[in-house]
């Protein structure tokens, strides 16, 4: 048997890569130390793998931002928008097109570029987002990059042989989407162009040495059509004519291969991976369809969530596979990569966040190295006395989990035990709360302009909250110095021109730790960063037992901001969906309890914010689409509890208190029926990358409630020009009348700097009057 993992995290364990790429992006560091820094990271990663007892290291899992981009480079899927910025590197024999990159995934605005930024959305149902490959019907391909070969090389000259890692073709061409769709044009149809590029970089890894290559297809674990079928049949029957020593472990990840179970089975590769942890049913299916000779990687170690593995459960897995096929065609690993761990459980000193009782129940992506190699060795009888001791420990800790009193509060439970209909709704349907929110709140009748809540969160920022915690600043302090910033923050708003105000969240660390935080059943880590996209890191909280809220979280704030001003201040709130898909959850009752018992500290919270005054809420929903089942019998079951989640956390309210929603990087068209039965007043949502696209699911439903199509794109350094906004919002009222439509960026200003904040919110609120004058004149 063989050792290995999908991925690991590349943040690496004190944030390097976010220090490192942050600082090429300031000037601070040029191309050749970013290159040499990074380097010395990835080898960290790979002799950490080694050093553990994983036999197959994985390489080309590390990426600069994302590895759906390294892919579009790798085969030359270059938007046209930035071939003049690709061609001057060329000329400048660059040693990678490290600006073009950057360009495509952040966009570029400089004295001779104005270029935006590629799409980004979620990878699959996690919180990860990848930059979207764009694809018209005379695309060409060739092979640009040569990081996937220069990477299996960096890691034979620290000792370590690696398993390249690519993803595969058929799933990057479903990745992305098609900018031309004239005459049919469907992505897939690129297919016979994509193939000789894959088979050339496949010669060239086979002629490096290279034994194994994880080739990724997680679409093989989704609903697919028949050309999707064909396409997998063609290009691994391509592959399998031309590759002689290397091999293919196809890979799978997130969902069982169900239907697809006999396709992927069936194809010519030399070994399969599938995912035990999501789908532990599956291993029967396939062990019967298997091909004879084709190995099979059994993902037995949670990629996605930090609770220990019950390795005597694994083991029998294993035990079912060697009995059926043996065990030299069976491969040990992870679920998925472990780029969705947190790096290191030994960095987590500090009990006041994660107390020793609870964190004896967890797992890191290091740690998780130890547990694919103790399973390794119990499967084979080679456990040392120090390993069963080791074993024998681990095994306690994961009992003493499913027993301890740490995870159960009656009073929750009685709560939940009493939820019923009343929960679920507000007293009168949206048309009559409309009337009467628009004759409450003195707002304009026409592109009200409004932020997502959160704004620049500098270092001076971070600071007030370390020192804070360390206890630098008394409580006193710390009150006095966020009242200062966010008094300055009212009256920026007020002279940008925003019609409601926000008061800029400086005392959140994150939209989900903050309120973890604060919540019962909820534990925390300092160090457990897991990469969200390109530099952004979170740190999601950890929620172990019954949840509820002991005490009012944002109220004070709030309530502050709102004395500070006569205009209208949003309280600005996280959704119970969205706290539980951007947590790691506890595994000993269903996710849909504990979205409940989340929604009811929410509802509190909402209630208190009312009655001190706060007249509009937001509870975001970034997340919503991303909890959606990969696969489509899966859906109606997850949309309903999720729906009546959200709606638990919004009803309590009277009718003039408008709700308000957000999401985010998410396709909305097969869950559109789903949104309008949120009964949000008003949903804002990332609709600048997609050039309003996305306000097509809204109309063809005919959605009669409000909407705030984000008109810029805050993911990007770019400050959009007021004829942008402009015309983005002309396309949006091609299809939604004037008196539905809010002006707001995509998202929240965390990330974003004063300089490019302040200047764009000006040009936004300047294309909102001029709508605003456009549709009075008409």
């Amino acid at each position: 048997m063989l050792t290995h993992t999908l991925g690991f995290p590349r943040l690496g364990a004190q944030r390097d890569l976010k220090k490192l790429v942050e600082s090429y992006w300031k000037g601070e560091i040029d191309q050749s130390k970013l290159i040499q820094s990074t380097s010395a990271l990835k080898a960290v990663h790979w002799t950490q793998q080694k050093s553990a007892g994983i036999d197959l290291v994985p390489s080309n899992d590390f990426s600069l931002y994302d590895q759906v981009l390294d892919t579009a480079l790798l085969v030359g899927a270059i938007p046209d928008r930035y071939k003049d910025l690709y061609q001057s590197e060329q000329e400048k024999s660059t040693s990678y097109p490290i600006d073009t990159y950057f360009a495509m995934a952040r966009g570029l605005q400089d004295d001779k570029h104005d270029i935006p930024a590629m799409e980004m959305t979620k990878w699959f149902n996690t919180n990860y987002h990848y930059i979207v490959p764009e694809f018209s019907a005379d695309q060409e391909f060739e092979c640009l990059s040569t990081k996937i070969f220069d990477e299996y090389e960096e890691a034979q000259s620290v000792g370590v042989v690696t398993k390249p890692v690519l993803i595969g073709p058929v799933s990057f061409l479903l990745l992305g989407k098609e900018k031309d769709t004239s005459d049919g044009f469907h992505r897939l149809d690129l297919l016979d162009k994509l193939l000789p590029v894959y088979q050339e970089i496949l010669s060239k890894l086979q002629d490096k040495g290279v034994e194994w290559v994880q080739i990724e297809e997680p679409f093989l674990a989704l609903d697919l059509e028949d050309d999707a079928k064909i396409s997998f049949q063609k290009a691994y029957e391509t592959f399998h004519q031309d590759l002689d020593s290397l091999k293919l472990l196809l890979t799978t990840y997130f969902e069982g291969l169900s239907d697809n179970t006999a396709l992927a089975c069936g194809l010519p590769v030399d070994g399969l991976h599938i995912d035990l942890v999501n789908d532990p049913d599956q291993l029967g299916n396939v062990l019967d369809q298997l091909n004879e000779e084709t190995a099979l990687s059994l993902g037995l170690i949670d990629g996605r969530n930090i609770w220990k593995t019950d390795l005597q459960k694994a083991a029998a897995f294993v035990e079912k596979a060697k009995e059926k096929i043996g065990e030299d065609r069976l491969l040990i690993g992870s679920s998925c990569s472990l780029l969705h761990s947190p790096v290191d459980l030994d960095q987590e000193t500090d009990e006041t966040a994660l107390p020793a009782k609870v964190k004896r129940w967890m797992s890191f992506a290091k740690q998780k190295l130890g547990e694919i190699s103790l399973l390794k060795k119990l499967v084979a009888d080679e456990l040392s006395a120090d390993e069963k001791q080791k074993l024998e420990k681990h095994q306690a800790d994961v009992d003493d989990k499913r027993t301890s009193e740490l995870v159960n509060n009656p009073s929750v439970q009685s709560r939940m035990d009493n939820l019923d209909d009343s929960y679920l709704n507000r007293k009168q349907p949206f048309t009559e709360r409309q009337a009467v929110q628009k004759e409450h709140l003195n707002i304009p009748e026409t592109f009200p302009t409004t932020t997502i809540g959160s704004f620049p969160q500098t270092s001076e920022v971070r600071k007030w909250r370390a020192d804070y915690r360390k206890g630098v600043l008394s409580e006193d302090q710390y009150t006095e110095i966020i009242h200062k910033a966010i008094s300055e923050l009212i009256k920026t708003q007020e002279e940008i021109g925003l019609d409601v105000l926000v008061h800029g969240e400086f005392e959140r660390n994150d939209m989900v730790e903050y309120f973890g935080e604060h919540f019962s059943g909820f534990a925390f880590t300092r160090n457990g960063w897991v990469q969200s996209y390109g530099t952004r890191g979170v740190k999601p909280p950890i929620v172990y037992g019954d949840v509820h809220l002991p005490d009012p979280v944002t109220v004070p704030w709030s309530a502050y901001a709102q004395s500070q001003t006569d205009k209208l201040v949003k309280g600005m709130l996280t959704g119970p969906v969205t706290i539980l898909q951007w947590s790691f959850v506890r595994d000993d009752q269903p996710r849909s309890e504990t979205a409940k018992q989340i929604a009811l500290a929410i509802r509190d919270e909402v209630q208190d914010l009312e009655k001190a005054g706060i007249q509009i809420i937001q509870i975001d929903e970034p997340a919503f689409r991303e909890g959606l089942p990969l696969r489509l019998d899966k859906r109606e079951a997850y949309l309903t509890w999720a729906v009546d989640a959200f709606r638990i956390s919004s009803t309590g309210v009277e009718d003039k208190t408008q709700i308000h929603s957000h999401m985010c990087y998410s396709e909305f068209n097969d869950i559109i029926e789903h949104i309008a039965r949120l009964d949000a007043d008003v949903i804002s949502m990332e609709t600048s990358r997609s050039q309003m696209e996305l306000l097509d699911a809204f109309v063809q439903f005919d959605y009669p409630n409000e909407i705030g199509p984000g008109v810029y794109d805050i993911h990007s350094p770019r400050i959009p020009s007021t004829e942008e906004m402009v015309a983005l919002l002309e396309k949006a009222v091609e299809v939604l009348k004037p008196e539905q439509i809010w002006v707001n960026p995509d998202c929240g200003l965390k990330t974003r700097g004063w300089e490019e904040t302040i200047p764009s919110l000006k040009n936004m609120v300047q294309a909102a009057g001029k709508m605003r004058r456009e549709t009075v004149e008409s």
